[in-house]
């Protein structure tokens, strides 16, 4: 890590940028991780988010969608499948708004606590 200047984790993460530089692009595509920095050559490969990004941004869309469906049905008195149609789509925004800057943003914490596979030790 010497030789870079400290990057902030959540900068990192909410720019998608290199957890190390803080400039070379973290993604390929829309959730595919590159292979390494296009600045300074950081390996992504061990990177693994896994389920985590997605965990959380359930545990924050699902309410958000039952409060919008609610709304939708008893202040603006919408119908059932109206109300639904709200809070489905309210659902698939905002699930495809954060789960990219989620996973960014634990694969920078990854980095900065130096997260490793566990072994068990013999």
């Amino acid at each position: 890590m010497s030789g870079y200047p400290p990057v902030s984790t959540l900068a990192a993460g909410l720019g998608g940028k290199c957890p190390r530089c803080g400039q070379g692009p973290l993604f390929k595509s829309f959730l595919g991780l590159n292979e390494r920095c296009s600045t300074c050559a950081l390996d992504f490969k061990a990177a693994d988010s896994g389920d985590g990004p997605a965990v959380f941004v359930m545990f924050l869309v699902g309410p958000i969608a039952v409060a919008v469906a609610f709304i939708a049905r008893f202040v603006w008195f919408a119908s059932i499948p109206v109300a639904f149609a709200f809070a489905g789509g309210a659902t698939v925004l905002l699930t495809l708004a954060l789960l990219r800057p989620f996973k960014a943003t634990l694969v920078a914490l990854q980095f900065k606590h130096k997260a490793e596979e566990g072994r068990l030790q013999e």
